[in-house]
């Protein structure tokens, strides 16, 4: 139990020390390449489209890189961990600090605990502060980078709630009008109501659809009754973001907006839904890898080989990256696997692998 004893020691303060400083230290020197190549790569268009600089600094970059940091977090972790645990490898630290008595497994606490901090840091960039910078960053590059967004979907077929039903044959996103409209209500299987209209158009001042040429049929009791008119005003469970908007919006999305969009999905029976599922069930997958990176930097790093922290520099990254593979490659077979088991198969793969690797490193 001695061997085990979790009360703070030196080693944990020159581990815990050593790893959050070499993280944001590897963390920065990887923004500044990255930045250094995006601006390369882009100054074109922002001269081209004559972007502001204020708005490339603060609308674009400042909220770039904290998309750029949780996306590749992972990388960073390993990078990390390998990098400074094979340096007390190489320098015998880790044969001094087990041969103080100090068991593998307790040497893996301090490990721990800072993957700890760094995981809620992810977690919280992930659900609250990167969505509203993904806003703006996108904003920024609807603008200046890419064309504007055309809704090419044909006879669009949607359920706004129960019992109630939308049909348009076609949506323009310039002029927010759709074409043949029309609108159906059920009560169980019976046709209640049914509206048909040339065109629709939405009204942002209102929030409201307006529709043109429009005949509303009314099935009750003793007939049908049928009500037309040039214009109508009318409010439903459907906006012009709905119809509107490109397939990485949920990215821009915090936490609670993005399940309230959910449930508006499951309604309707989108195939949008699984997008939103994958984005939803990532952002608490990723922050949960950063403790296998963890366990297994520390199990292929934690002895001193003849290749030296090269060779365990070049073993991790290559990990990383099919970590990173995994990752993406996974959300491909969300229609086999549902989307919380594809988001989850990586670290599910890699905690195998960790505990493997945690056998064979030296105790």
């Amino acid at each position: 139990m001695k061997s085990f004893d979790i009360r703070p020691k030196i080693v944990d303060r020159y581990i815990i020390r050593k790893f959050i400083g070499s993280y944001f230290f590897i963390l920065t020197f990887f923004i500044c390449i990255i930045v250094v190549f995006d601006v390369s790569e882009r100054i074109g268009k922002f001269t081209e489209n004559n972007a502001p600089l204020s708005a490339i600094v603060f609308d674009y970059y400042l909220n770039f890189i904290p998309f750029f940091i949780n996306q590749f977090s992972p990388l960073f972790v390993f990078i990390t961990v390998i990098f400074f645990t094979s340096r007390m490898a190489y320098n015998t630290e880790i044969i001094a600090i087990l041969s103080s008595g100090i068991s593998f497994k307790r040497m893996m606490y301090p490990y721990f605990i800072s993957a700890l901090f760094i995981a809620i840091l992810s977690f919280t960039l992930n659900l609250f502060i990167i969505p509203p910078a993904n806003k703006h960053r996108q904003a920024f590059e609807n603008v200046y980078f890419r064309k504007p967004f055309y809704n090419t979907e044909e006879n669009i077929h949607l359920q706004l709630q129960p019992g109630e039903f939308v049909y348009i044959r076609h949506y323009n996103t310039f002029s927010k009008s759709a074409e043949r409209f029309s609108l159906e209500k059920f009560d169980g299987n019976q046709l209640v109501s049914k509206l048909t209209s040339d065109r629709a158009v939405w009204d942002s001042t209102k929030n409201k659809w307006t529709v043109y040429n429009y005949i509303i049929r009314d099935m009750r009791e003793n007939g049908e009754t049928l009500t037309r008119g040039p214009m109508l005003d009318t409010t439903l469970l459907l906006t012009d973001f709905d119809l509107s908007s490109r397939d990485n919006v949920v990215q821009s999305m915090d936490y609670f907006e993005l399940n309230e969009y959910i449930d508006r999905l499951k309604i309707r029976g989108s195939k949008a839904i699984q997008g939103a599922y994958i984005e939803k069930y990532t952002r608490f997958s990723m922050p949960f890898s950063t403790f296998i990176l963890t366990l297994i930097g520390v199990s292929l790093s934690s002895r001193k080989v003849r290749g030296g922290i090269g060779l365990h520099i070049g073993i991790g990254i290559g990990l990383s990256f099919t970590y990173i593979f995994f990752m993406q490659f996974s959300t491909i077979l969300v229609d086999t696997l549902g989307a919380l088991l594809a988001v989850w198969v990586p670290n599910i793969i890699f905690t195998l692998i960790a505990i493997y690797l945690y056998r064979l490193a030296p105790k």
